[in-house]
């Protein structure tokens, strides 16, 4: 969809926003939430001004939220994209304040206007660094290392790697392309993943997404994985919310000897309050403290020790610089969160990452389970586990419009219009629903 204007101002003003769903092959994988579908949506935002730069951005993608981003588009025509604050001040008072209870207890966030600003923000300053010929990350205040690392991010799964093959494998395939279909259900098979995965991309540190299980098969897994790799690749486990506080105690004592941190065990700030106090162990989250207007009562109970960023969900990368500092004046880390992204997201969160001061956490990142792209030169190297800051002014990464009109016509082909787990995970195992809190 596009939308367009003339406009005859000095200086670049915004001329048109280009908005394009997109469907992605993803492998079914398994969270607390259920499945993944065979295919995970995105949106591709253009931002042409009228100089005819391009800037592009990468969000998740849903039908409300691309809906939501068609009136966005209609509002900054004609802005100035280096006028960021105008844009969100419009934004804000014409979409209104999001409550924290919109983002929802699935594992992604389900709100709106976070999506919305940080998807414009991302294409203005990929705009702003090309008119000034600069990486984004020098609009972030400059680089402080040029490669940025990743952690190897393992799932429990079926067979299969999702789109047009659903749950069939390709019995040719080898090493990562052959774990990335294969079941991985129970510890030995866990290792396997973690092998090709890590052999694949070189990482040097391992997560597993958990709540799938019985805690005491995941646990089993994390013992399983530091018996095979060791003290020196650090381990983190992720249940997404959905242990009791008791379980969380129970299985942290038993993991403390072997992991750097445990993620989102149990749901609620005052919750992962109490575990963290009993345990005591660094406990990261991207589920219970999601928004500035839950940092004081995160500071006031210590809820976390390590907030897991994400730049859609935070409101963008000048967002995030904000919540670093915040970070650093109180004592906490900061790293980041991940999805089912493309290469566009990718070197956002490689520029945002390149500019974080005291980045001691390698970040997460579900890339190696995606096998589609939309940039040009195809899908960014990871080399001994970390990705080089793009080169090139903006994000340094330009859209492969064959790609992206093939990836579109996947959205319409599949029907999808929003992320459902539990419909996904009825499908494998009818009658199954997502619980907000399991074990």
């Amino acid at each position: 969809m596009n939308i367009s204007a003339n406009n005859n101002n000095h200086g670049p003003r915004i001329k048109e926003v280009i908005i394009t769903p997109i469907a992605i092959v993803d492998p079914p994988l398994l969270n607390a939430a259920g499945l993944h579908a065979p295919y995970a949506l995105r949106t591709i935002v253009e931002i042409i001004t009228d100089d005819n730069i391009t800037g592009i951005s990468e969000i998740p993608g849903n039908a409300a939220i691309n809906e939501a981003l068609e009136s966005a588009g209609q509002m900054i025509i004609g802005k100035d994209p280096f006028q960021l604050n105008q844009i969100r001040e419009k934004l804000t008072n014409s979409f209104g304040k999001e409550h924290i209870s919109e983002r929802g207890l699935t594992p992604w966030d389900q709100r709106k206007l976070v999506h919305i600003f940080s998807s414009i923000e991302v294409a203005c300053l990929d705009i702003i660094g090309k008119v000034i010929e600069r990486p984004v990350v020098d609009l972030l205040g400059g680089k402080l290392r040029d490669r940025v690392p990743f952690a190897a991010y393992l799932f429990y799964k079926p067979e299969g790697a999702g789109g047009k093959l659903e749950f069939k494998t390709d019995e040719h395939a080898t090493g990562w392309a052959k774990a990335r279909q294969a079941s991985a259900v129970n510890p030995a098979e866990m290792v396997e993943q973690a092998k090709a995965m890590c052999k694949e991309f070189g990482f040097k540190s391992i997560k597993l997404k958990a709540g799938v299980y019985e805690p005491q098969v995941e646990i089993d897994t994390m013992f399983a994985l530091h018996k095979e790799f060791g003290p020196d690749i650090p381990l983190r486990i992720d249940p997404n919310g959905v242990w009791e506080v008791e379980t969380a105690i129970k299985y942290g004592r038993m993991l403390k000897p072997i992991i750097e941190y445990l993620e989102d065990p149990v749901r609620g700030q005052e919750n992962m309050a109490i575990v963290g106090k009993e345990l005591q162990i660094p406990l990261a989250t991207n589920m219970c403290t999601t928004s500035f207007d839950d940092i004081p009562n995160s500071i006031k109970v210590h809820s976390e020790d390590i907030i897991l960023s994400d730049h859609h969900f935070w409101g963008g990368l000048h967002a995030s610089m904000g919540l670093a500092a915040i970070c650093e004046t109180f004592g906490r880390d900061l790293s980041m969160h991940s999805n089912s992204h493309l290469g566009i997201s990718l070197a956002a969160m490689v520029h945002l990452g390149a500019a974080l001061p005291n980045l001691r956490y390698a970040l997460d990142t579900h890339y190696p389970w995606q096998s589609d792209e939309v940039i040009i030169g195809g899908r960014l190297k990871f080399e001994d586990g970390a990705v080089k800051v793009p080169e090139g002014p903006g994000l340094g990464v330009e859209l492969d419009r064959e790609a992206l009109a093939a990836l579109h016509q996947n959205y319409i082909d599949c029907g999808l219009t929003k992320r459902d787990d539990e419909i996904e995970m009825q499908k494998i195992e009818p009658g199954w629903k997502f619980k907000a809190v399991r074990w």
